[in-house]
């Protein structure tokens, strides 16, 4: 028997030096730019400060793909709801969070 798991996931890779101001060019000409430029600053000032002080880049990387999958996939969810679906009886994970069965 190995101890070794069946399967490894790839390790992550660090965005391109250029992707940050990439994704900034490509949220400011999607049509949610207007709300998401202003987010994606904030998200991205507050990763880089922590930076500063823990000397670890996992905050930049992690805010620069999060938002690369928030925009890679709002064509999806656009789809999604402009099908007629409506997400408004979903609760999300924070709602969940004391509930007692």
């Amino acid at each position: 028997m190995s101890a070794q798991p069946e399967h490894v996931p790839a390790p992550h890779r660090a965005p391109a030096p250029g992707a940050p101001a990439e994704l900034l060019a490509a949220l400011r000409a999607d049509r949610r730019g207007e709300r998401w430029v202003p987010a994606f600053e904030e998200e991205w000032a507050r990763a880089l400060e922590e930076s500063r002080r823990t000397f670890s880049l996992a905050g930049p990387y992690e805010v620069v793909t999060t938002w690369q999958a928030r925009l890679a996939s709002a064509p999806q969810v656009d789809a999604f709801l402009g099908a007629g679906h409506d997400e408004s009886g979903f609760v999300g994970p924070e709602g969940l969070r004391g509930r007692r069965r």
